[in-house]
């Protein structure tokens, strides 16, 4: 395989000129104001199986997205195609979409005063070049540490990837500043068997540089163990029990705080923290910051979608809820100024989004905590999550572990635990086992009793 092309290194700037070329397009099409954005990508990906190359997944390209605004109508439209050819017909067409768009009193760019002046540096961009020869080495090394734990009998999608992307960014008032970013990552899982019920589990590591990422061994070592734990798994007796999440899911509760106070949520009534800035909705004990300026953070940038600057905050200040997350749209409609959370794809207006999000650390033990539980669950994984926007009440089917007497002990599997989050938020006590290994982090999070619903 000829990767000749992977060693050329991508450059925000080499975009600049066909997205300028574009937004001078829109404004002779008639366009009042536009923005666009554009993407170079490049991804390789190994899977094994049996100690030989499965799935070779190879890939480049570059996108563009433009948005326009015609009087207070707007228009998105995209292609992967930036030749010269190409940017007029896609100037025209986003034009003549916005000319029959319904009015959007909230559209426009970004205020300039709110722009970003500066470049921070935040290291997101790895120039390791890894070779398919590489990555196939690193790939059998994962599926060679799952297979060595005993009780694993099979190991799949053993995989080693790296992606690099440059991005730019521009505006018809001026705006245009571009980056990098890239990520390594392993991943591996395991399957066990014992008396006919069979068993699955994973493990993974991503990080922007390939130096901070998990080793193989560890990674498949790890999935095995996890798998082989699972085997001989039973329900519990529903009923109410008290739950810990493991911090290897517990993200996702905080995920589902991200919704309630993103601003189109709250712009269109369908929160359940409505009417709750400032008020203490978690415990005084916890305290969730969100932060753009990590350096190699996984959720990371330099500015927002729409060119904002961006900078670290607290969402959640001592239990307090401290206010929303806005792009410039549902800032205006709900009076207030951006917060520099917009997201911007490559064929949609700027939505919102959370950075780095991360519930901080506590200062109690995991172990501590399940001594002060004595009974109960400890959730492991979770799947089919359902959340009512409106209300809170949520229900996840999750499989994990009793705990007794304050130790773990058995395996559980097929059971629903259900709640209502305002509920959960106030009894959450947070462990001291952060490990920030995603765009949104969280400890393992004790949540207080929860209805069991089992066998």
């Amino acid at each position: 395989m000829s990767h000749s092309s992977q060693d050329k290194p991508l450059n925000p700037d080499a975009l600049r000129a066909p997205l300028e070329t574009l937004l001078s397009l829109a404004k002779a099409a008639g366009a009042d104001s536009a923005d666009a954005v554009a993407t170079h990508g490049r991804s390789l990906s190994i899977t094994v199986r049996g100690g030989e190359i499965e799935d070779v997944d190879s890939s480049e390209g570059r996108d563009v997205g433009l948005r326009v605004m015609v009087g207070q109508r707007q228009a998105c439209v995209s292609s992967s195609d930036i030749s010269s050819t190409s940017l007029p017909m896609l100037a025209e067409r986003a034009v003549a979409m916005a000319k029959l768009a319904p009015e959007d009193p909230y559209c426009g760019l970004a205020p300039d005063n709110r722009l970003a002046n500066e470049t921070p540096i935040l290291d997101l961009f790895d120039p390791t070049v890894r070779s398919p020869e590489a990555l196939k080495a690193d790939a059998i090394r994962l599926e060679a540490a799952a297979l060595n734990v005993d009780g694993v009998a099979q190991a799949n999608n053993a995989s080693a990837g790296a992606t690099s992307s440059a991005i730019f960014f521009a505006t018809s008032a001026g705006f245009a500043k571009g980056w990098r970013s890239s990520r390594h990552n392993y991943s591996v899982v395991a399957i066990a068997e014992r008396d006919g019920a069979m068993e699955r589990d994973y493990d993974y590591s991503g990080e922007r540089w390939l130096e901070d990422v998990r080793n193989p061994e560890a990674i498949g070592t790890r999935a095995g163990m996890r798998t082989v734990a699972r085997l001989g798994g039973t329900q519990l007796k529903s009923g109410k029990l008290p739950v810990m999440f493991d911090r290897r899911i517990s993200a996702g509760l905080v995920s589902a705080l991200t919704g309630a106070i993103a601003g189109p949520s709250v712009s269109r009534g369908v929160s359940y923290l409505m009417g709750k800035v400032g008020e203490e909705i978690f415990n005084p004990d916890i305290t969730i910051i969100d932060d753009p300026h990590i350096l190699r953070g996984h959720g990371s940038r330099p500015w927002d979608g729409e060119g904002v600057a961006v900078a670290r905050r607290a969402v959640i200040d001592k239990g307090v809820l401290t206010g929303w997350l806005l792009n410039c749209a549902s800032a205006k409609q709900l009076d207030l100024e951006t917060t520099g959370h917009a997201y911007r794809g490559i064929g949609s207006p700027p939505g919102v989004a959370s950075t780095n999000l991360v519930l901080q650390n506590g200062t109690t033990s995991r172990d501590a905590i399940f001594a002060q539980m004595g009974s109960g669950l400890l959730v492991t994984d979770m799947f089919g999550p359902s959340l009512n926007s409106n209300t809170g009440d949520y229900s996840v089917g999750v499989s994990g572990y009793k705990i007794e007497n304050g130790v773990i002990t058995t395996p559980v599997t097929e059971v629903t635990v259900a709640g209502n989050l305002l509920d959960i938020y106030k009894n959450m006590i947070p462990a001291n086992d952060l490990r920030i290994d995603g765009a949104t982090a969280a400890p393992s999070l004790y949540l207080g009793e929860l209805a069991i619903a089992g066998a």
